[in-house]
C-alpha cells in the first residue's frame, strides 16, 4: 500500500512541476492540478497536507533530479575531462529541453521570494559547480581558476539556452562550438 500512496504523490508532483513551467509557482494550485489530473481535491489532501507540502515535495523532486543528473553526467567513465566538458556543452545546447528549462527559470523566480526554494536552489548550484570543478581541476588548472571557469561554464549552460538570436542553426551551431573550445581551454 505505501508504494502506491508514494506512486499518486509523485503524479500530484509530477502534474505540479508540468503546471510550474507553464504558469510558474502560483500557477501551482489544487484545483488546477485536480482538474488536469481528472480527480477530486480530495485526492490532492489524501496525499499531502496542504499545498506548501506539495510545493516541498516538488523542491525536493527538482534538486534531487537535478543533483543526480549533474554528478552522472559529469562523471568521466573513462573518458577525458575536456571530453566531458564538451560533451556537458553538448547536452545542454544541441536540444532544447523546454520544459526542463521552464521548470528551471519558474523555481529560480520563485527563489527570490522564498527561502526553502532558494535553498533548493543554492543546493542544486552548489552541486553542480562541485561537479565541474574536478574536471577543470584534472586538466591541471589551479583551484581558483577553476571555480571561476566553472561559474563561467554555468553562466554559458543557461544564458545560452535563454538568447534568442537572429542567427540560423548553422551559425548558432559554430558560436557554440567557439565558445565550448575557450570553456575547455586549460590555460589560466
Amino acid at each position: 500500500m505505501g508504494s502506491s500512496k508514494g506512486s499518486k504523490r509523485d503524479v500530484w508532483i509530477e502534474a505540479g512541476l508540468a503546471e510550474m513551467a507553464r504558469h510558474g509557482v502560483d500557477g501551482v494550485r489544487v484545483e488546477v492540478l485536480a482538474v488536469r489530473l481528472g480527480v477530486t481535491k480530495g485526492g490532492f489532501y489524501r496525499q499531502f497536507k496542504d499545498r506548501r507540502a506539495l510545493l516541498d515535495g516538488i523542491l525536493e523532486k527538482w534538486s534531487a533530479g537535478r543533483i543526480a543528473a549533474i554528478a552522472q553526467q559529469a562523471s568521466l567513465h573513462g573518458d577525458t575531462p575536456r571530453n566531458r566538458l564538451r560533451a556537458l556543452i553538448r547536452l545542454y545546447s544541441e536540444r532544447m529541453n523546454t520544459e526542463g528549462m521552464a521548470i528551471e527559470m519558474a523555481i529560480r523566480q520563485w527563489a527570490r521570494t522564498d527561502d526553502v526554494a532558494a535553498r533548493a536552489v543554492t543546493r542544486v548550484d552548489a552541486a553542480r559547480l562541485k561537479n565541474v570543478v574536478p574536471l577543470y581541476r584534472s586538466m591541471g588548472l589551479p583551484a581558483d581558476v577553476a571555480d571561476a571557469r566553472s561559474f563561467q561554464f554555468y553562466c554559458f549552460i543557461f544564458g545560452q539556452s535563454l538568447l534568442f538570436l537572429d542567427r540560423g542553426p548553422r551559425k548558432r551551431a559554430k558560436m557554440i562550438a567557439a565558445c565550448a573550445e575557450a570553456l575547455i581551454d586549460d590555460r589560466p
